[in-house]
C-alpha cells in the first residue's frame, strides 16, 4: 500500500472559506483564514497531492499535521502561499514543507529520546581484565632445546633434585677425593640416605645418564632438563640454584663424529643457520676424551673489537661434551665392549644470556616485570 493511501484522515475540520478563524470569530473579507486538522494514524511522512483542499483568494496561514506513528507525534506548522498558477492551493506538501517561509518541527519523543539519550548514565562496571602472561625465558629456552632433541629422536627425562652421592658423584667416575665433592661446593642434606649413602642437592643434571641407562637397555637417547644447586656466591654470572639440561646417547657404533654433528645442527638450529662450531679439548671425570663447544659469535662473527656479545674474540664458550668413559657404562651394567656413547651438559641461563644479550644473570631471578616482558 502507498503512502498516500495509508495516509488514514479519521477527522476532517476545516472552515469555510471567510467563515471562521482559528479560534472561532468571524475573519475579514480581506483575510481569510481556512483552518485544516489532519489525524493520521500511521504515516512518516506526507507526499501526497494536496489539491482537493482549496483556499480561496487568501493565504492558508496554518495548515497542522498530527500524525501518529506507534508513540510519536510530529506538528508540522506552515506557510502556504498563494500559487498563482494552480490556485490558492500546495500542489506537494513535502516541497511546500522545504520551502516554505518558516517551518518549525516538533519532535516531541524524539526531543525526550535525545535528552534522556543525552543525560544517560551507565552504572555498569567494565569487567576486570587481566594481562596475558607468558612462560619465563628460562622455561621458554628449555622448551626450544627439548624440542629440537625430540626432532632428533631423543626422549626427555626428570629426576630427582635430591639425589645419592651414588648416582651424583660414583657412578659418573668421580672418586671421593674430587674438589667438587667439598662442602665448599656441594650442599649436603642432613637426611638419612640407604646403605650409608650421602644425600645432596645435585650438582648437576648428569646423574640421570646412570639412572636412565640402569632401566634401559641400549639403544638410549635422551635429554635431561631440570635445576641443580651450588655453593656459589650471588653475582653477576653466578647463581647457587640454575639449569641445566643434560643429552646421553648410547648404541653401538657410536664415535665422535657422531657428537659433533649432533650439536653442530643443535647450534645451527638454535643460534641461526650460518652458524659455525669448534671443540676444545677439556677434562671431565665421566667422558674421555672431553671437550668443550664453542659457538661463533651471531652478533658479529669474530674480528669486531668490542663486540658486547663476545668482546671481540668471536666465539661463545657453550657446553661441556665427550664420549662417555667405559667406567660410568661398568657402574650401570652395560657392557663397554659392545656399546658406546657420548653426551653433554648446557647451562640454560647461559644459551638465554648469550642468544638475547643478557648481562647479569640475576635478572632471571627478580622478577621484574619490565625485563620479564621482553620475552612474550
Amino acid at each position: 500500500m502507498s503512502h498516500q493511501a495509508r495516509l488514514i484522515l479519521l477527522i476532517l475540520s476545516a472552515c469555510a472559506v471567510g467563515s471562521c478563524s482559528d479560534d472561532g470569530t468571524t475573519p475579514t473579507s480581506a483575510s481569510p483564514q481556512p483552518a485544516f486538522t489532519f489525524f493520521v494514524t500511521s504515516a512518516t511522512s506526507v507526499t501526497g497531492n494536496l489539491g482537493g483542499i482549496r483556499g480561496a483568494d487568501a493565504t492558508c496561514q496554518r495548515l497542522a499535521i498530527a500524525a501518529g506513528a506507534g508513540r510519536r507525534t510530529w506538528r508540522a506548522y506552515l506557510s502556504l502561499e498563494s500559487d498563482p498558477d494552480n490556485g490558492n492551493r500546495p500542489t506537494n506538501a513535502r516541497d511546500r514543507i522545504g520551502s516554505g517561509p518558516w517551518f518549525n518541527v516538533n519532535l516531541e519523543m524524539v526531543a525526550a529520546d535525545r535528552l534522556l539519550a543525552g543525560d544517560a548514565v551507565d552504572v555498569s562496571l567494565r569487567r576486570m581484565e587481566l594481562p596475558w602472561g607468558s612462560a619465563h625465558l628460562i622455561q621458554q629456552t628449555i622448551d626450544e632445546v627439548c624440542e629440537i632433541f625430540v626432532g632428533l629422536g631423543y626422549d626427555v627425562a626428570e629426576g630427582p633434585e635430591a639425589e645419592l652421592g651414588w648416582y651424583n658423584f660414583d657412578a659418573l667416575n668421580t672418586p671421593a677425593t674430587h674438589p667438587a665433592r667439598a662442602e665448599s661446593d656441594t650442599l649436603y642434606l642432613d637426611y638419612p640416605a640407604p646403605d650409608g649413602d650421602e644425600m645432596l642437592l645435585r650438582t648437576q643434571t648428569s646423574p640421570m645418564q646412570a639412572r636412565w641407562m640402569e632401566e634401559r637397555r641400549p639403544p638410549v637417547a635422551v635429554v635431561v632438563p631440570g635445576k641443580v644447586y651450588r655453593a656459589d656466591a650471588l653475582d653477576a654470572s653466578h647463581l647457587p640454584v640454575f639449569h641445566q639440561i643434560e643429552g646421553l646417547a648410547v648404541d653401538e657404533g657410536i664415535v665422535f663424529s657422531d657428537l659433533k654433528g649432533i650439536l653442530g645442527h643443535f647450534a645451527r638450529a638454535f643460534f641461526g643457520e650460518k652458524t659455525r662450531v669448534r671443540f676444545r679439548p677439556h677434562f671431565f671425570p665421566f667422558t674421555e676424551p672431553s671437550a668443550e663447544l664453542d659457538v661463533s659469535c651471531f652478533v658479529c662473527d669474530g674480528g669486531v673489537a668490542g663486540c658486547r656479545v663476545c668482546g671481540g674474540a668471536g666465539w661463545l664458550e657453550m657446553l661441556g661434551c665427550g664420549m662417555v668413559d667405559p667406567n660410568v657404562f661398568l657402574a650401570v651394567g652395560y657392557d663397554p665392549e659392545a656399546v658406546t656413547g657420548f653426551a653433554f651438559g648446557m647451562g640454560v641461563e647461559r644459551l638465554a644470556m648469550v642468544r638475547h644479550g643478557i648481562n647479569d644473570i640475576r635478572h632471571f631471578i627478580e622478577n621484574d616485570v619490565r625485563f620479564l616482558s621482553q620475552f612474550p
